[in-house]
């Protein structure tokens, strides 16, 4: 019975499917993940010290084992006692391996990636980031593409569907859009949201793209997209919601990103 209550085995899949029906266990987001699965969660980290312990429990608290990678962008705010905690808690749970890793050096969240990215040892990886703009309790949604082998690679789309979403700056929304359109016209891509954080990639995608990645700020979003649509791999989108945060409340993002990324979009157009 109790293996039963344990959400995404094959028991639990097939009380479910029994009870259901395939199609709608399907559409319900119920499925199973093979027992030797594991989910790398990869999370750059610079001064987050007032959201990361709610954000790495939320990870925690999605029913599946997990790597979780924490990537410290050498933060100033007291963010590195919480890893030195987190670090020290690191192989007590089964279900939730923690590895944490330094930067000695402020690089930009490309740069914390790509260092994370080399520490994956799971079978899917996805990128979070260390604010709570981002639901973890959708990870399985996401997953769903992926574990079936319909999709490659999942991007978690703000702006497809009805979840709920914060409403926030209209020119950060407007930007986005634009960003979007300007990149999907040059990988014939039909995005909504490119510039989500929500990528997901099976082990298979990771091992080919994440070697040539370079942008160490926020330009590893068009980077990779474009990289992604050269290899023609299979995308999904899915719905998320957002919970979008001010500048007063640790946004980094600015103009000048922005303007990056006009730039990776016609940078990695063209060359890899």
């Amino acid at each position: 019975m109790e293996e039963l209550e344990t959400p995404y085995t094959q028991p639990w899949f097939d009380s479910f499917r029994r009870t259901l029906g395939e199609g709608p266990c399907r559409q319900l987001g119920i499925y199973a993940v093979p027992d030797t699965f594991l989910l790398s969660v990869v999370i750059p980290v610079y001064n987050e010290r007032p959201t990361l312990m709610q954000l790495v429990n939320r990870v925690r608290a999605v029913p599946m084992r997990k790597q979780i990678i924490l990537v410290d962008d050498c933060s100033k705010d007291g963010t590195l006692e919480l890893l030195k905690q987190l670090e020290q808690e690191g192989h007590t749970d089964p279900m939730n391996q923690i590895d944490v890793i330094y930067h000695t050096k402020n690089q930009g969240k490309g740069a914390g990636l790509r260092t994370g990215f080399k520490a994956v040892r799971g079978d899917i990886v996805i990128v979070q980031d260390a604010d709570l703009e981002y639901d973890p309790a959708e990870y399985p949604r996401l997953l769903q593409p992926i574990v079936e082998d319909n999709a490659d690679v999942v991007f978690g789309s703000r702006f497809l569907g009805n979840g709920p979403h914060r409403v926030l700056y209209w020119w950060h929304y407007l930007g986005n859009q634009f960003l979007t359109m300007l990149s999907n016209s040059f990988t014939n891509l039909n995005l909504t949201d490119m510039e989500t954080c929500y990528k997901l990639f099976s082990r298979k995608v990771l091992d080919e793209v994440a070697p040539r990645l370079r942008q160490n700020r926020f330009g590893f979003e068009p980077e990779i997209t474009a990289k992604l649509a050269r290899r023609h791999w299979r995308i999904y989108e899915v719905s998320i919601s957002y919970s979008g945060r001010t500048y007063e409340q640790g946004k980094k993002i600015s103009w000048r990103d922005g303007f990056k990324a006009l730039w990776c979009i016609v940078r990695y157009a063209w060359w890899d």
